[in-house]
């Protein structure tokens, strides 16, 4: 899904390897996120975030946002001169409209349609669209997110069919030429540890274990050696997984 570095399209700045178009971070605050976050940060000459406020179960991942911005700017000078604004949006509707676990206090439960309830329809696609717009407004190119469909929960708005078929319709509805960046869509998250391992080091492996919030329950519970959580969540049960596999490869 990214356009290739250095192309007509998005010009480099002085400094070398990055892109003077600006970017939108879809940033929840929890780990995938706050990894796209850094990517965006060390490609892009001007990235700014979006949050959402849609009634989730989770809402603490709202106060953890505020929390890792400054906390990834005080990490690397460079990402600190680059960090823009930070946009919420409330999609109260979204909830009202929505019968599932991350949106009401009812047990995580496989469906009859075969998806786990805690799939919200239609997120991801009124994420991108809602971004879409701001980025039209503030004249910013690249959206990334961080949907994935290596290691993940089996929605199928994190395809990257998806994705593809989103940013088309974007383009066409709004006479743009946006750019849809995946970052994480093909790794698993034993990967999205070491990814943000490369873009970081270990001063942003301990702050994403520390700050980020990715439970389903929206406990912040005990302290694992992977993070915060209920520790039994689909959520939490990958990124422990995952975090496993990614310690065991540097022991």
């Amino acid at each position: 899904m990214d356009a290739p570095a250095g192309s007509a399209a998005s010009p480099m700045t002085a400094e070398e390897g990055i892109v003077a178009d600006g970017a939108l971070v879809l940033f929840s605050g929890g780990q995938d996120s706050t990894t796209c976050l850094a990517w965006a940060l060390e490609r892009f000459a001007r990235v700014e975030t979006l949050g959402f406020d849609y009634g989730q179960r989770h809402r603490v991942e709202l106060d953890a946002r505020q929390k890792l911005r400054p906390a990834l700017s005080a990490l690397d000078p460079r990402w600190a001169a680059r960090l823009g604004e930070d946009h919420t949006l409330s999609l109260d509707a979204l909830a009202a409209v929505s019968d599932t676990a991350l949106t009401r206090d009812v047990e995580i439960s496989m469906g009859a349609n075969g998806l786990p309830n805690t799939f919200v329809p239609g997120r991801n696609i009124l994420f991108l669209t809602f971004a879409a717009a701001l980025a039209y407004r503030r004249g910013l190119r690249h959206i990334v997110g961080g949907m994935c469909e290596t290691d993940f929960s089996g929605y199928p708005d994190c395809r990257d069919d998806t994705i593809k078929a989103v940013q088309v319709a974007l383009n066409l509805g709004m006479d743009s030429r946006f750019v849809l960046h995946t970052p994480l869509m093909w790794i698993d998250k034993a990967q999205t540890w070491n990814l943000a391992a490369q873009l970081g080091g270990t001063a942003l492996v301990d702050l994403i274990v520390e700050e980020t919030h990715t439970c389903y329950l929206g406990e912040r519970g005990a302290r694992h050696d992977w993070g915060h959580g209920c520790g039994t969540c689909p959520a939490c049960h990958l990124r422990a997984e995952g975090y496993r596999r990614f310690a065991a490869t540097r022991s």
